[in-house]
């Protein structure tokens, strides 16, 4: 991105634009609150779940290894924050090196629940305002067809991050403005929103700010793709490209199952990812109102592994989750509950089960916001794509530290 150096009049006509949009109740600040003291509750010994883990534990072992590798690159100074309960990231990492090594042994579930109730305190998610518990839903690294160059297939760009899109960081202008930002562009003597989508997608010459990384056959896809955040871009000679999330226009994301279960197009509970991909398909003429519906727009530059997360780790399928850092400590253990479906043999859903696990916090979602909401990654494939495309299901969240006073 390119450095911008607004004048000091266009500073003062965009803090006058933003105190005008503030005093008008605009919600462009208007995040749900979190209060970290209380989005955790550490609890008794005898109120431990049951730790048994319904997948391999390799692939934990593999995991944890990568949120000491996040901690590795932060200060062991650094606290982190479960509940009321501060922890040093020296301390945090000695929490996973413990887990890692005791799970490289492959104990039984008797063992797991034997050392966790020894070792560790646990912390149970306050969950949402309402149920108490915890939405868990699922995303995936979505798998794309697309060209270097365009031509008539191959017609939808993915851009990189635009060379006019600002970044402001208002936290120095005012204390009333900490940990605020704005996304914008210079527009004469002034600062004004980036374009929407339906803007930018009508813009011809966008390229001129944002070089295309590459060329997708499917509009549809390409917005599940701004969704999930990353994928991979196979390209005619069997070689792929993986993008991954670099930024994006600063308008708030809204939801197209919301409008579409509001204008009766498709009904609850058949909601899912699928379900609007078939409805946009067979409804041709509908795509445009549809997708812009969502303002939001994101852009990507390329990486040589991932998918990353926000910590800046390769994610882990079954393994990482997505959640609000300012409820939850990033890089953490986790343990959750809830369900996930059972496929049959034509790749349909045949029932829900019960399912835990060990999962770990290395990325985050602009629509994972406070205690009541995690997302699970599932990776890439048939599979990864039914269960981030229709797990909505409740249950409950807990996070593990080990308990300082004891062996």
């Amino acid at each position: 991105m390119k450095p911008l150096k607004p004048t000091r009049q266009c500073i003062q006509w965009f803090f006058l634009g933003l105190a005008l949009t503030m005093a008008s109740g605009c919600s462009l600040f208007q995040i749900p609150s979190v209060q970290p003291e209380t989005e955790l509750v550490r609890l008794d010994r005898g109120d431990y779940p049951d730790f048994s883990d319904g997948l391999f534990l390799d692939n934990l072992a593999y995991g944890i290894g990568k949120s000491l590798e996040y901690l590795g690159r932060v200060p062991p100074e650094r606290t982190f924050r479960f509940g009321k309960d501060r922890y040093s990231a020296l301390h945090l990492m000695h929490s996973l090196e413990a887990l890692q090594v005791f799970v490289k042994t492959r104990p039984d579930p008797a063992a797991l629940n034997r050392f966790i109730a020894n070792r560790y305190r646990v912390y149970r998610s306050v969950g949402g305002p309402d149920s108490g518990q915890v939405l868990f839903t699922g995303y995936y690294e979505p798998l794309l067809n697309g060209s270097l160059a365009p031509d008539e297939r191959y017609r939808y760009p993915v851009y990189t991050l635009p060379e006019d899109l600002m970044v402001i960081d208002l936290s120095p202008f005012s204390e009333a403005f900490k940990g605020k930002r704005i996304i914008g562009r210079i527009k004469g003597n002034t600062v004004e929103p980036y374009p929407d989508r339906q803007a930018i997608e009508a813009d011809k010459d966008f390229a001129r700010v944002a070089t295309p990384i590459a060329w997708v056959d499917d509009r549809v896809e390409l917005f599940f793709l701004q969704i999930q955040g990353s994928g991979r871009i196979y390209l005619p000679n069997g070689s792929f490209l993986r993008v991954h999330y670099h930024g994006a226009n600063g308008h708030p994301y809204r939801s197209i199952g919301r409008l579409l279960i509001d204008q009766g197009k498709i009904p609850r509970e058949e909601m899912s990812m699928q379900r609007i991909e078939a409805y946009l398909h067979a409804h041709p003429d509908e795509v445009d109102a549809v997708l812009n519906y969502n303002p939001s727009y994101v852009f990507f530059q390329t990486e040589t592994s991932g998918p990353i997360g926000a910590i800046g780790v390769d994610l882990t399928p079954g393994r990482s989750v997505a959640v609000d850092r300012r409820a939850f400590p990033m890089a953490a253990p986790a343990f959750l509950q809830t369900r996930i479906p059972v496929i049959d043999g034509n790749g349909r859903i045949d029932r829900w089960m019960d399912f835990s696990a060990f999962v770990l916090n290395q990325d985050t979602g602009g629509a994972i916001r406070g205690p009541g909401r995690v997302d699970l990654f599932w990776g890439n494939g048939p599979y990864a794509q039914i269960a981030a495309g229709h797990m909505q299901h409740k249950g409950s969240f807990y996070l593990l530290v080990l308990a300082p006073d004891r062996p």
